[in-house]
């Protein structure tokens, strides 16, 4: 017999119609609490993290990937305590080499390649986990929501994300930045002036970074809203939703407390693998000159630099080969981070259907 039946029975009182006995009056009161631990035991004991982080690292590209970023982390922390060079240090040593003093060369101003990437490596990563997580936000709330309520709302939410989808994503954010570029930008300088910041020029290039989050978190929220909908009209159906539901549950409390803390783990596999789409994009805009501005700098503003370089005489490879490798180097890391991610979640799915 159905639960939802079996609870509107018991809360009117009609023990009859109940085909079990021994049912405790603090059963209606604790089953909220109890669903709610028993789909909660994802968070697992410390045994249990240890063996999903052995069969994490079974996975070779995976544990090659995390590798890589775990040295990234150290790489930041090192050098930001310990510079060898600034990055907008300007020198004489124009077009260097790579060499023992500057081991990845120098650029048109003589700053140090090596300084300048692991900055730019900063920037990107920023970037992409900044965008990612805008994009988890608006689309985990969009899908939910859709899924959730169902009917007309649904099927009109759904469509707006299927007309976003026919639009070329990255257009709308070129013409977003060309658009505050030329036309926002002076009036931002003109209020950061009139209200007093001390450096005008860095205020307004951090407000464009803000922006270019927005805009590269706002284009990308379309896939997981689809994904956050096909999970969520699964756990809507489960019982302990329907038990919440019987138990006067609102709305946003059965989002909250129990559909959206089982979507964890398919978010931080989409969240992974949406970091380099993202590092991707803005690396696109900064070659083109409407992403990262001077005096900050990307792997994309960076490998445009080294392009501009390129002449019938000589050319500077390191300007390209070093941003370049970095740029493949990081982008394959997240991947195989997030894929490795995915076959470990596939493979519990499986275990527990089993």
């Amino acid at each position: 017999m159905n639960l939802k039946i079996l609870l509107d029975n018991r809360l009117i009182g009609n023990q009859e119609s109940i085909p079990f006995l021994g049912i405790e009056d603090s059963f209606c009161r604790g089953l909220e609490f109890v669903d709610r631990r028993c789909q909660n035991s994802w968070v697992a004991t410390k045994k249990q993290r240890f063996i999903q982080l052995r069969r994490f690292l079974r996975i070779r590209t995976a544990a090659v990937g995390a590798g890589y970023l775990v040295l990234l982390a150290g790489m930041f922390c090192i050098f930001s305590l310990f510079p060898r060079h600034s990055p907008t240090l300007i020198t004489e040593a124009q077009f260097a080499p790579p060499s023992g003093t500057f081991w990845m060369g120098t650029d048109v101003h003589g700053r140090d390649l090596f300084a300048r990437t692991i900055f730019g490596l900063r920037i990107s990563l920023l970037v992409g986990f900044c965008g990612a997580f805008v994009s988890l936000l608006i689309g985990t709330i969009w899908g939910s929501v859709a899924a959730y309520l169902g009917g007309v709302w649904d099927g009109l939410m759904m469509r707006i994300v299927d007309v976003l989808y026919a639009m070329p994503s990255v257009i709308f954010v070129i013409v977003l930045m060309a658009a505050y570029d030329g036309v926002a930008s002076p009036i931002v300088e003109r209020g950061l002036r009139w209200g007093g910041a001390e450096d005008v020029a860095d205020g307004a290039s951090m407000i464009r970074l803000l922006l270019l989050y927005l805009g590269l978190g706002a284009v990308s929220w379309l896939t997981v809203a689809r994904i956050v909908r096909g999970e969520v009209l699964g756990i809507r159906e489960r019982t302990f939703v329907q038990a919440s539901q019987v138990l006067g549950a609102s709305t946003q409390r059965i989002l909250m407390v129990h559909i959206l803390p089982n979507l964890i783990g398919i978010l931080i596999v989409y969240l992974t693998l949406t970091i380099p789409t993202i590092i991707l994009y803005e690396s696109f805009l900064s070659f083109l000159g409407l992403g990262i501005q001077p005096p900050y700098a990307s792997l994309g503003s960076l490998i445009a630099d080294g392009a501009q370089q390129i002449n019938p005489i000589r050319i500077y490879w390191w300007m390209i080969v070093f941003p370049g490798g970095a740029l493949v180097l990081t982008l394959l890391a997240l991947n195989f981070v997030g894929d490795g991610l995915r076959q470990l979640m596939n493979r519990r799915s499986s275990f527990q259907r089993d």
